[in-house]
């Protein structure tokens, strides 16, 4: 083992607030990093780094509209992040926007590690003209998944890329190599500057201009033959060869329907899964969705369109709300032609629905660890936790809002973690102060963390009362989508859950007047972010909090707070030494100051 690997957990920051600790509280985090270092690289995971200049860039363009896009490194989409299970990455950020900064990593779970997961409850934010460092590890998974941006609605702006998680060269992947993998983020897309568009969602006076994206991108660009677009997404094969697409729904707003003209797919993986192997002529991708697919180029050379729609939208073949790039054959001289390749129709939610069901978990592949997926099923499961939780919206105090079961979460100066490890939350927010499986009785702006049974089996039940498709995300795991249903959910309904294969993701499609159940075992420790994939959604309130403590202090069970934590809201001045988060807070009174901001 070498020096760096020691390190890997201490790396230091310009930021003034970090030099704000204390000498003891300093000294007792490096010996928990070296303590946990220590025991986490025997999982024999390299090293990986990689440095972020972020920056906005008026010259991209990805439309026929000049605006500001967020680039890393001069890139949009971002760099690819390319690692193997139990890899550590290093991402030094460094900030060059006007504002703060955020980057979360989705569907990473940062094992025992919320620290890094680099939303509002559990990070503060990397401040302009300044640098911090995320180190987290892919420990434990396989699979597809993308980063972005989590603050300031910044995510409408670009700052998103890809994250690859390969399989250990010991663990056999179940299908045989592809030729190549490609890369396709593929999202929906407004010509308004992101800052516009937060203040315009903030009030009453949007005119229904943002009601609708205006373009749906593929990996950064436009439509392939829309009027004014130059550049398209493009793709590259050889006759009689496979390919490995791993595909992305990176968008704000929309799900999408993907398909190639000509050719068929096959679904191997979604989000760290390995899939029952299906093959589709098309497959819908909600928002914040990944999945790998298998494309064979068996047609004659040529060029074939690469297709994503809009579901629940109609749309016309020229619009710009029909992502279209290109499949070319290697010899191919033909350009493409024709008209594009069949969508379903895309109101018919059975079609949908029935789809959805048919992603099933491959209970006999390994993935991450040498034993089957299969080993770790809820065919037996006893639940310790219902949340029944019902998305809305709301008028508080005169602006529109989203709400969970009639509360609209309002971010605290404070992230919840910081204020867990140091005051156990007092002053910042109440533990289980709003329902979990009923309806607050007026509409309220409330810090929403309710407690997550650790090591116990949780049945969420996500209820949509919106009239358009919603994506439910929860950080930290992957759970099991057991169940979807129309109309209100009701005990008896588990009896039409599939409890022998379902898959294990973690964002799920909940359809409009519909409830969708997944089952996720809590067994990491940490505060994590169970929130809704639409950007507008998350912006205006539609997220909460689970808090899974374990009140064992070892760093084995969870690792305590990075050496270059960064301190803000009630912690920015020097911040004495205290014992780990213990039993929840006496709650806080009403008319307490708790500094609340929408971020």
């Amino acid at each position: 083992m070498h020096l760096g690997q020691l390190h890997l957990l201490c790396i230091t920051t310009s930021s003034p607030a970090t030099m704000a600790f204390s000498g003891l509280l300093r000294r007792r985090l490096i010996a928990c990093s070296v303590m946990v270092a220590v025991l986490v690289f025997q999982t024999n995971g390299i090293d990986i780094y990689q440095e972020w200049n972020v920056a906005i860039d008026t010259t991209v363009n990805p439309t026929t509209s000049q605006q500001p896009v967020i680039t890393i490194n001069g890139m949009f989409p971002g760099p690819l992040i390319n690692a193997t299970t139990n890899d550590f990455i290093h991402v030094n950020v460094f900030n060059n926007l006007d504002e703060p900064l955020l980057f979360t990593w989705n569907g990473i779970q940062q094992r025992l590690n919320s620290w890094q997961d680099g939303v509002s409850g559990t990070n503060c934010p990397i401040q302009p003209g300044k640098n911090w460092t995320y180190v987290f590890q892919t420990k434990d998974q396989i699979g597809t998944f993308f980063y972005f941006p989590s603050i300031n609605f910044q995510k409408a702006a670009g700052g998103f890329g890809s994250v690859r998680v390969n399989n250990r060269i010991v663990i056999d992947v179940p299908f045989p190599k592809p030729e190549a993998e490609f890369d396709l983020l593929i999202g929906d897309w407004l010509n308004t500057s992101y800052k516009d568009a937060r203040s315009l969602i903030q009030s009453n006076n949007t005119s229904g201009e943002l009601d609708l994206p205006d373009f749906v991108l593929m990996n950064g660009k436009g439509p392939y033959g829309y009027p004014g677009m130059v550049n398209y997404e493009s793709f590259t094969v050889s006759q009689g060869k496979t390919y490995r697409f791993r595909v992305s729904n990176v968008g704000n707003d929309l799900s999408f329907n993907f398909r190639i003209q000509n050719h068929q797919m096959v679904v191997v993986e979604t989000e760290g899964s390995y899939t029952q192997q299906i093959t589709l002529d098309s497959l819908d991708v909600h928002v914040g969705q990944s999945y790998s697919v298998l494309v064979t180029a068996n047609q004659q050379d040529a060029d074939y369109y690469i297709v994503a729609t809009p579901k629940m939208l109609s749309t016309a073949e020229n619009s710009s709300l029909v992502g279209k790039g290109v499949l070319h054959y290697a010899n191919s001289n033909t350009p493409v032609t024709g008209p594009l390749p069949g969508d379903p129709d895309p109101f018919d939610r059975s079609f949908s629905i029935d789809q959805a069901k048919s992603i099933r978990w491959n209970m006999t592949a390994g993935a991450a660890r040498p034993n089957p997926q299969g080993t770790f099923n809820v065919s037996n499961v006893t639940l310790s936790q219902t949340f029944i939780l019902r998305s809305s919206m709301a008028d508080i105090g005169g602006l529109p809002r989203y709400v969970v079961n009639n509360v609209s979460y309002l971010t605290p100066e404070t992230p919840l973690k910081l204020a867990d490890q140091f005051a156990n939350g007092s002053g910042v927010y109440q533990l289980d102060q709003f329902p979990v499986q009923s309806v607050n009785s007026a509409a309220e702006n409330g810090v929403f963390v309710a407690t997550g049974n650790h090591k116990g089996w949780i049945e969420l039940v996500f209820k949509n009362d919106l009239d358009a498709m919603d994506a439910w995300h929860l950080d930290g795991f992957g759970f099991y989508v057991v169940g979807f249903g129309d109309g209100d959910w009701q005990p008896d309904l588990r009896s039409t859950y599939n409890l022998l294969d379902p898959v294990v993701r973690s964002t799920t499609q909940v359809y409009p007047g519909g409830w969708t159940a997944v089952y996720a075992f809590l067994d990491n420790p940490g505060m994590w972010n169970l929130r809704s994939q639409h950007l507008k959604n998350w912006y205006l309130g539609q997220e909460l909090y689970i808090r899974v403590y374990d009140a064992d202090p070892n760093p084995a069970k969870e690792r305590p707070p990075p050496e270059n934590l960064l301190l803000c809201g009630i912690f920015e001045t020097p911040a004495p030494a205290s014992p780990p988060p213990g039993p929840p807070a006496a709650p806080v009174p009403a008319n307490a100051p708790v500094g609340q901001t929408p971020w």
